[in-house]
């Protein structure tokens, strides 16, 4: 037995190779976007040499994070999830664990659009994320009892960082299928729970953190004879069961920023504040205007002196911060969005921005639209029919300048002598404010 549990916790922590490369990075893409206490804890903020652990506390302390990371994902989905998703559900769209689904889809009191939204949100922060859809196994003949036992399809996300070991298989066809994942579904300070699906079996393993042992190991069969879960990429990388994140880069440039925050408190500590020099026997007093007694004997070369601070300007690290600003602005293309660059850019050269940031938004709302057709897919299988709905999230998300629109309209109709010219101008005018004239 002892020698059966051993093997089982080694197979329960085992980690394929693309895990073990990828997880650093993917935790501090999850720190980026967190920011607060659990960015501090990951000790972005670099060490001066000879600093004490305590003055690099007081400095991680002292520094705040602005958190550029999670602005830009914010932004994504607010348009992302400015119009709420079309779902035409056919067949099963009266089913009664269909509607329990979209009211509560993870059985957590998330309805299907609050779900997707998180999902879109890690699969932005990992570059993907992976969604677990599950129905407990029961007893249920019918309909009727499954209902009176809340018996019904639910989705789980599992990100990257849980997720810890995956294979599919090459089909006859050329497509890839699902054949193992395996991913940690609860931990605390003393126990772990693992699972491990495969085409025929899903397995338990109960594992004791503190003595790196498993305890118990619980095998039931896989009913679906199939794994149930859809990998939701932002983008795709070359290599399969790897995204690439929307943040990747601008979290290198908010950690930049991140220590040019630390640097301007030292600078201004140490500009309104000089290190005093003085010999040991000086009796220095403390506070503002205090007095300093030096002994009488003192020879004139050896009298305190201030130890003026000759670094880098404040203004000059602002400046840097702002520039880092501008370029996660263009990285991803969201500074005329955010009216930073409004004042700087041509008319041209806003509607290109505009162009790249829609361009951007179609691409994540296409992932998301094949990720839940997918879902509802598995959900469909559950029940026992055919999947015949589609879902369909927004295409365009250009936003236009009413003002400005406005105001050319306005200035071309007061140049205009045309009468035909300036009906028309008139009538955009009134589609523009979204004024009805009845004709």
């Amino acid at each position: 037995m002892n020698e059966l549990l051993k093997q089982a916790y080694a197979q329960a922590t085992a980690t394929n190779y693309l895990y073990t490369r990828h997880r650093d990075r993917w935790e501090y893409l999850l720190n980026s976007y967190a920011g607060g206490e659990e960015y501090k804890k990951g000790g972005y903020l670099y060490r001066y040499e000879l600093e004490s652990e305590k003055d690099y506390a007081r400095r991680l302390a002292q520094t705040p994070l602005d958190n550029q990371v999670r602005g830009v994902i914010s932004l994504y989905n607010s348009f992302l999830f400015r119009t709420t998703p079309e779902r035409d559900l056919t067949n099963i769209e009266n089913d009664p664990r269909v509607i329990d689904i979209l009211e509560d889809a993870d059985l957590d009191g998330r309805n299907i659009n609050q779900f997707m939204r998180d999902v879109a949100v890690w699969s932005q922060v990992f570059g993907m994320v992976w969604v677990g859809i599950s129905k407990p196994n029961s007893q249920a003949t019918t309909l009727a009892d499954e209902l009176a036992q809340n018996v019904r399809p639910y989705f789980s996300i599992l990100s990257p960082l849980n997720v810890t070991d995956w294979s599919w298989d090459r089909l006859p066809n050329g497509s890839y299928e699902l054949s193992m994942i395996k991913y940690l579904e609860e931990i605390n300070d003393t126990m772990s729970v693992v699972k491990t699906w495969t085409r025929d079996v899903i397995t338990t393993t109960m594992i004791n953190n503190k003595d790196r042992r498993a305890e118990e190991v619980f095998d039931e069969p896989n009913e679906l004879g199939k794994l149930p879960f859809v990998l939701v990429y932002a983008e795709r990388s070359p290599v399969r069961g790897i995204g690439l994140s929307v943040v990747e880069d601008i979290a290198d440039q908010q950690k930049m920023a991140f220590n040019e925050s630390s640097e301007i408190w030292e600078s201004i500590r140490l500009d309104t504040h000089p290190s005093l020099v003085a010999t040991a026997d000086t009796d220095i007093g403390t506070g503002a205007g205090s007095l300093i007694r030096m002994p009488d004997n003192l020879p004139a070369d050896m009298k305190p002196y201030l130890l003026q601070f000759t670094g880098a300007p404040v203004a000059s690290i602002y400046q840097s911060i702002n520039e880092r600003k501008k370029m996660i602005d263009g990285m991803a293309n969201i500074g005329s969005a955010r009216g930073t660059e409004t004042t700087n850019m041509s008319g041209t050269a806003l509607e290109v921005e505009w162009q790249l940031l829609n361009a951007r938004l179609s691409l994540l709302a296409d992932g998301l639209e094949l990720a839940e057709e997918q879902i509802w897919q598995w959900v469909c299988l559950y029940l026992g029919v055919e999947w015949s709905g589609t879902i369909k999230y927004p295409d365009s998300f250009s936003v236009r300048d009413t003002e400005k629109q406005l105001q050319q309209l306005i200035t071309a109709h007061s140049v205009v002598e045309d009468v035909t010219a300036k009906a028309a101008i008139e009538q955009s005018i009134l589609e523009l404010l979204e004024v009805t004239v009845n004709s």
